[in-house]
């Protein structure tokens, strides 16, 4: 499945409000639960898996990019979020570098070998300078669905 598979235009925040680092996972988290993607009965067991995982090492991986992830006993597919910030957040990512775009994902437990997949693939897209300027003057949803729709990386089995 390519990586736009997994997004919608109403999975896609191109003007997050947030300017740190946990209320930046707040925010998109919230966006799953209010698209319709996360149910709103598991919201504060997947901020508090989110919260452990970034207590553990930042998911700020360098380049102006976070890949906040987290498992769910709940869920049945990856469910992910996609998020800029203009102003840039500080993820305390690995070049220290303020944080300007952001996927989130969740994985169900029972599918864990989908975890590497997907960070691997989401990884891999946005090691490309022109994907990351593509999606920093992105105007609408569906250009960042286009973008994304437009290079090979695949997730899932």
């Amino acid at each position: 499945m390519k990586l736009a598979k997994l997004l919608s235009a109403d999975q896609i925040i191109l003007d997050m409000k947030a300017v740190e680092h946990w209320p930046a996972i707040v925010e998109l988290v919230e966006q799953l639960v209010s698209t319709g993607r996360l149910p709103l009965s598991q919201q504060d067991e997947m901020l508090e898996a989110f919260k452990i995982r970034e207590e553990l090492l930042s998911t700020g991986i360098g380049s102006g990019v976070a890949i906040p992830h987290a498992f769910s006993d709940h869920l049945e597919e990856v469910v992910a979020v996609f998020g800029r910030s203009q102003s840039g957040i500080d993820f305390t990512a690995l070049d220290n570098a303020p944080v300007h775009l952001i996927i989130l994902f969740i994985v169900p437990r029972k599918h864990y070998h989908l975890h590497l997949r997907t960070l691997s693939a989401i990884a891999k897209m946005f090691a490309s300078r022109e994907i990351l300027e593509q999606l920093h003057t992105a105007e609408v949803a569906e250009q960042v669905l286009a973008i994304f729709g437009s290079k090979p990386a695949r997730v899932g089995v």
